[in-house]
């Protein structure tokens, strides 16, 4: 079996949405977009860096994988990330997409995401891990199949924006590592207690 591993900036308060750049998600009237960029460090790249670095593949929702396709396929730049990026496995859950050929080792996962990632988690494979996607990750995360989470929480509130858990159900999680940026961010490790 497989475990689910998701990756998430999030505010103080909870907001996961729009974290690059203005414009990136302006769902609902949010202005706040690129709240994210301006707390990236070099203690930040390291701690993402070790991510990369352990073996598996990756899941996303539709509306992630489009954005991340658009900023990483075809790059060149000697980038760990994006070298990273474009030689993982993708599956992406989505039930609007016609295929997922437009950014290469893509595997379109159709139908209902829990249950599409449910039977994938059952299955044989490399483990799997989530950036961003937060629509996916609350159906997840509400069917119990995230088992941990990496969760940089920014120093700052927004008052607005899409929440990271909404109204998920009751789950409790034990601190497994945190490491402070020096722009203070807190990266939070966390295991779903079982």
């Amino acid at each position: 079996m497989r475990s689910i591993s998701v990756t998430m900036s999030v505010t103080l308060d909870g907001v996961v949405q729009g974290l690059g750049r203005p414009g990136e998600d302006t769902r609902g009237g949010f202005a706040h977009g690129g709240w994210g960029t301006r707390y990236q460090d070099e203690v930040m790249a390291r701690e993402m860096g070790r991510g990369m670095s352990r073996p598996g593949d990756m899941l996303f929702g539709r509306r992630t994988w489009q954005d991340f396709t658009t900023a990483w396929s075809g790059r060149t730049d000697g980038n760990p990330f994006t070298t990273h990026l474009n030689a993982a496995t993708k599956y992406v859950a989505s039930t609007t997409l016609d295929d997922a050929g437009a950014w290469e080792n893509s595997v379109l996962l159709r139908g209902d995401a829990v249950d599409t990632v449910a039977a994938l988690k059952a299955g044989p494979g490399r483990d799997l891990s989530v950036i961003g996607s937060a629509s996916l990750v609350r159906a997840l995360h509400a069917a119990g199949l995230v088992d941990r989470y990496t969760l940089l929480i920014h120093p700052l509130t927004l008052g607005t924006g899409a929440r990271l858990f909404g109204d998920g159900p009751l789950t409790e999680f034990v601190l497994t590592g945190c490491v402070p940026t020096t722009r203070g961010v807190l990266i939070a490790h966390y295991d779903r207690r079982v």
